[in-house]
């Protein structure tokens, strides 16, 4: 692999960062010193949804794998973007957005929509979200997808009463990928997407997401 650039997908996670309704907000403090023991050290509280993160099947399904249970050739492959930001507040991403690109999804199977919504992050409307449709999510699980990352918060509609994505990949051991950040950035259409969970018996973990865009494949 000839590595171009590496470009990261992550939230800054901190005190600050968005969480989903009713998730444990991120705690951050000083747990010890140079001063006071000789070394520092910080005491770090977080949610398994935390800041950019990934979905584990058990997240959606007692019956699930958990994240530390998946093998984890399930967080690292070769990624396609679909783009996404002409949609608007609560506007469902529908199998005719994605249609062009599902044959390259077998090949591609790291699926990532790009809604630019980050930049919303702090407002009010972050959580009104571009949110993927149970038909689309149906399509690309037909087609070969292993993992679908989205610059929102969720990739089911926040505040909706049914999940059809998280059911889906739930119900078929796939990966969902959520909160991530600057799609923007990335430039080829070759890259691989990198997300590695925290080795932990969790529904989910936050990551250090990244695109690492290639010139070659």
């Amino acid at each position: 692999m000839n590595i171009r650039r590496i470009i990261d997908l992550s939230l800054h996670l901190n005190e600050k960062t968005p969480v989903y309704p009713g998730d444990p907000i991120p705690n951050i403090d000083v747990a010890t010193t140079v001063d006071n023991e000789g070394y520092n050290l910080f005491g770090v509280f977080v949610g398994s949804q935390s800041g950019s993160h990934v979905d584990a099947p058990y997240h959606f399904s007692n019956t699930g794998s958990f994240v530390d249970e998946m093998s984890l050739d399930n967080f690292f492959g070769k990624g396609l973007l679909i783009d996404v930001s002409n949609k608007g507040n609560n506007e469902e991403i529908t199998l005719a957005d994605i249609e062009e690109f599902l044959p390259r999804v077998k090949e591609n199977p790291f699926v990532l929509f790009r809604t630019k919504w980050d930049k919303n992050i702090g407002k009010e409307e972050f959580f009104t979200h571009p949110y993927v449709n149970g038909e689309a999510a149906q399509a690309l699980i037909d087609n070969g997808i292993k993992f679908l990352g989205i610059d929102t918060i969720n990739a089911d509609q926040t505040g909706g009463t049914e999940f059809p994505v998280h059911d889906l990949f739930s119900e078929h051991n796939l990966i969902i990928g959520e909160n991530w950040a600057n799609f923007s950035d990335i430039t080829s259409d070759n890259f691989f997407v990198s997300a590695f969970p925290l080795y932990i018996h969790c529904d989910g973990s936050p990551v250090r997401a990244v695109a690492i865009e290639v010139n070659d494949v």
